[in-house]
C-alpha cells in the first residue's frame, strides 16, 4: 500500500484541479481567438459576455491551482491528520467547482455566491497551511 494512500481525497482533489485548469485553458484561448481577440488578450470586463466569464474561470483557476497544490502538498508531507487535509482539500475542491459553474452561467447578480465560494476556498487553503505547520511542530494537526 502506497504511503499516502490515507489522503487519496486530496490527492485526486489535486488531480482533477489540475485537469479543469489545462481543460479551460485551450477552451478560453479557443473562445477568445473566436471572438476576434490576439492571442493573449483579455476580453473587456463584461459578465454578459460568455467569452470574458470563460477567460475568468480559467484565470481563476490559474490563480489558485498553485497555491491548493503547495498548501495541500505540505499537509501531506508533514504528516497532518488526513481527515482533516482530506476534507480541507476536498471542500476547496467542491468550492472551486461551484465557482467555475458561477463564472460560466455568469451574471452579476452572482456576484455574493462567487464571493462566497471564493472565500471558502480561500479558507480552506489557509487551513490546509496551518494544518501542515502545526504538524511540523508535533501538534495535532
Amino acid at each position: 500500500m502506497n504511503e499516502f494512500a490515507a489522503y487519496g481525497h486530496a490527492i485526486v482533489a489535486m488531480a482533477l484541479m489540475g485537469v479543469i485548469t489545462l481543460a479551460l485553458s485551450p477552451l478560453s484561448a479557443m473562445r477568445k481567438t473566436a471572438a476576434g481577440l490576439a492571442p493573449g488578450a483579455t476580453p473587456p470586463q463584461d459578465y454578459a459576455d460568455a467569452t470574458y466569464r470563460l477567460h475568468r474561470a480559467y484565470s481563476n483557476a490559474a490563480e489558485t491551482v498553485g497555491t491548493f497544490a503547495l498548501v495541500t502538498l505540505a499537509a501531506i508531507l508533514a504528516g497532518a491528520a488526513p481527515f482533516w487535509v482530506n476534507l480541507y482539500a476536498s471542500v476547496f475542491f467542491i468550492s472551486r467547482v461551484v465557482m467555475l459553474i458561477i463564472h460560466l452561467r455568469g451574471g452579476k447578480a452572482d456576484m455574493g455566491a462567487r464571493s462566497f465560494a471564493y472565500v471558502l476556498g480561500w479558507l480552506m487553503c489557509l487551513l490546509l497551511a496551518i494544518s501542515a505547520i502545526l504538524a511540523v511542530f508535533g501538534g495535532a494537526a
